[in-house]
């Protein structure tokens, strides 16, 4: 049997290699993406490779975050709405849209969000670019 103290100190070289953790923000995101690409560009998708486990628990936190994120059917200003909601801020307090008026635009629908601005408020709220597509 492992005493702890080895456990900890295999699992802390593990997480250096492959975020084995719950993810929290968009770098532990990337992160585990870049893992999982990693671990499928050396053919580990294969069921009887030894890290096909690893891949599937990967592919599992992965998952669960893009779920936390993802809010069915809205659409990009619906989310905005909702994560300014959240943080109170208000229309003129998001710097990387633009003015109160082009964020005004954008929550009306009359405008929409470029990647410039999407990759910047992904940022700042910690979230996946992707909740700002809309599906």
């Amino acid at each position: 049997m492992l005493l702890l103290k080895d456990l900890i100190d295999h699992y802390s070289a593990l997480c250096a290699q492959v975020p084995l953790r719950p993810i929290r923000n968009e770098s532990d995101y990337g992160s585990a993406v870049a893992a999982v690409n990693a671990l499928l560009d050396a053919g580990v998708s294969d069921e009887d490779h030894p890290l096909s486990d690893l891949l599937a628990t990967l592919g599992e936190l992965i998952s669960d975050y893009e779920e936390k994120w993802r809010v069915p059917h809205a659409t990009p200003a619906e989310v905005l709405r909702f994560l300014m909601s959240q943080h109170a801020l208000g229309q003129s307090d998001l710097p990387e849209i633009g003015s109160q008026g082009v964020v005004s635009e954008i929550l009306s629908g009359k405008r929409t969000l470029n990647v410039r601005q999407i990759k910047e408020l992904a940022q700042r709220f910690a979230v996946s670019p992707s909740v700002f597509v809309k599906g």
